[in-house]
């Protein structure tokens, strides 16, 4: 291995000595007094010194001031992954608020709420994006028409005089009532995730570190702030190559980054792929989902397994990954982080013997102070710690853990039904109460299946009203209305009834299997017409695990994301010898549309093609057809 990281150098959860307690946009000020022209944050052939960001982050920061925005109010940021999102948090920081990060992609009723429920006053957003925004009483600022404006205010800013238990940041995350519950970080859980990191994995100015994950998703909290508070560059790849793991791959050797985050799913794809013994990284962090495979042995970089609810600031506990050789059990989650502590306790809370499994509970520093507006949930959630003669409080996970005889913390699942796709936490009753409010669904159940390479997909199961009728595209499409695509169901069963435990609760492993025969009916099927059709039709079909595709049928209404968008991707240019664009399979999702856009860049190529190279394409076909 490259670096030998030692996580556990410091007893589990051991406090870290720090000369006084600053804040996120001292660090960064404080950058770009010792580092001036130094890169902060670059994506593409756009960058920003820590100057640039620090001063257009002061300027922001002043106008948001002026508009009233201070300690404890909330900012909208629906911005993508890009320089501006970078500014737009650092000066909501800086002006002494707390920042909502928004992803655009998600539908129009779910922002509405989470808007409503944050109290939030005032948005960030820019061009067309702010147009997807809800109307409502918040007021819209597009970045594009503020800066002139911006340009009068100051480029420096006195101290904000925030505390550790200042509000720094509100992140939404799936809940069990059918409406999201929004996480409340506080300023001193995020310093102390920073200092942790910086130790931990030495990060320095000369690190370069990649910003991978989408906004709203708190793993991009962690990418950013680490960095910057350590004058380390930030660099964010294209959304095309995001989720591909060759793609990130290459994306990750010509950027040189030297420590680099990944969900798991696409890390453990990216570690039997064929690295340079003289590649520039030299950390890989992964996280959000369960671990399986170990690092194959001579990876020139060390892998390390992270683990960590939103309500705990993003990471509670970390250990290296040994290769193969080295441990034949799956990777544990490590230990404690600094100034944290794990307890698996019983239902009594009660500590278990060493090797029992039990409830999985988070005290320390980075326990948020609760759930945004619901004092019940929160009450319910973080307890009072039993351990502790102070008001220290535990943070109740609803996983299942158990600690191993090297101190480590093997992770066993979950006690009740959350299940997490793609590193989302998704709480099934938010799905269920979506397809509920569907006037033909009389009841409804949801789990998740894995095919053979581990990938996960959803899977609904309706019961309908008697004498309904119902579209499943219709169905799917009024889920996407409400739902974030990751939440929206691959497939829809039909069932008479649901099964249910002597209990009285749902069986999940009494629900069958998808076939055929139980799909839900679409009556409006019209199978593929052209051989363009057939031929992606072909394509489709086994990539989203389905029996049959309607040329109407929409690729992200029947489960595919962007991971499985450069899959198909990849497998058109080498069926057809074209490459479709990601942004040209978000444009054209049917099986119609995309099949046109085939036909276009076949056509085009053909356009181009010299009069000799039409020749022999015209023999080749003649011959074929003989």
């Amino acid at each position: 291995m490259k670096t030998d990281i030692h996580l556990a150098e410091l007893p589990a959860g051991a406090p870290t000595a720090t000369p006084r307690w600053i804040c996120v946009p001292e660090s960064v000020a404080h950058q770009a007094a010792v580092q001036p022209d130094a890169v902060a944050v670059i994506s593409g052939s756009e960058r920003l010194t820590y100057a640039e960001l620090d001063r257009r982050a002061n300027q922001l920061a002043h106008y948001l001031r002026a508009i009233g925005v201070g300690k404890e109010q909330v900012v909208g940021l629906h911005l993508e992954r890009s320089l501006v999102s970078a500014i737009g948090a650092l000066a909501v920081l800086k002006a002494g608020g707390a920042y909502l990060p928004l992803d655009p992609s998600f539908p129009t009723g779910r922002l509405r709420y989470m808007l409503t429920d944050a109290n939030v006053d005032v948005v960030l957003s820019r061009g067309a994006i702010a147009e997807r925004l809800p109307k409502h009483t918040w007021s819209v600022l597009d970045w594009d028409r503020l800066q002139p404006l911006l340009e009068s205010y100051p480029s420096d800013l006195a101290a904000t005089g925030v505390t550790a238990e200042d509000l720094a940041y509100v992140i939404y995350t799936s809940g069990s009532t059918g409406q999201p519950k929004g996480v409340e970080a506080t300023h001193g859980g995020l310093r102390n995730l920073i200092d942790w990191h910086i130790r931990a994995f030495s990060v320095t100015p000369a690190d370069r570190a990649s910003l991978q994950a989408v906004v709203g998703f708190d793993a991009a909290v962690w990418e950013l702030w680490p960095y910057l508070a350590a004058g380390a560059s930030v660099h964010i790849p294209e959304e095309s190559i995001r989720s591909n793991p060759e793609g990130m791959r290459e994306w990750l050797l010509k950027e040189k980054i030297s420590v680099t985050f990944l969900p798991t799913a696409l890390a453990e794809q990216m570690l039997v792929l064929e690295w340079p013994s003289d590649t520039a990284l030299r950390i890989l962090l992964t996280g959000a989902d369960t671990l399986h495979r170990r690092p194959p042995a001579g990876l020139p970089f060390t892998l390390v397994n992270n683990y960590g609810p939103t309500e705990c600031t993003v990471v509670a506990t970390s250990g290296t990954v040994q290769p193969h050789a080295a441990n034949v059990h799956a990777p544990s989650i490590g230990r404690a982080i600094d100034n944290t502590e794990i307890y698996i306790l019983d239902e009594r809370m009660q500590r278990v013997p060493e090797g029992e499994a039990g409830e999985l509970y988070i005290g320390g520093a980075g326990v948020a102070r609760g759930y945004r507006n619901n004092p019940t949930l929160t009450a319910k959630k973080f307890v009072r710690n039993p351990f502790e003669s102070e008001s220290g409080r535990l943070y109740g996970t609803g996983d299942r853990a158990r600690f191993l005889p090297s101190g480590e913390i093997e992770f066993l699942g979950r006690l009740d039904d959350q299940i997490k796709i793609r590193g989302y936490r998704v709480e099934p009753n938010e799905i269920i109460h979506a397809l509920n409010a569907h006037p033909g669904v009389q009841a409804s159940a949801v789990k998740v299946e894995a095919d053979q390479s581990g990938a996960k997909r959803l899977l609904a199961y309706v019961v309908l009203a008697p004498g309904a009728k119902v579209d499943p595209n219709g169905l799917r499409l009024m889920l996407s209305q409400q739902l974030p695509d990751y939440m929206v169901p691959a497939t829809l069963v039909q069932v008479e009834a649901l099964p249910l435990t002597v209990n009285g609760k749902v069986d999940h492993s009494a629900l069958p299997a998808p076939t055929p025969t139980n799909a839900l009916a679409d009556d409006k099927f019209v199978g593929p017409r052209t051989l363009v059709e057939q031929r992606m039709a072909g394509i489709l079909r086994p990539l989203l695990h389905v029996d049959r595709v309607s040329v109407k049928d929409n690729f992200f209404l029947l489960g595919g994301h962007s991971l499985l968008g450069t899959q198909l991707i990849t497998k058109i240019s080498e069926s057809f010898g074209v490459e479709l664009s990601l942004f040209g399979l978000f444009d054209h999702p049917t099986l119609e549309e995309m099949s046109l856009e085939v036909e276009k860049l076949i056509l085009a190529k053909v356009e181009a093609m010299s009069a000799e190279d039409r020749r022999a394409l015209s023999q080749f076909a003649f011959e074929e057809k003989r």
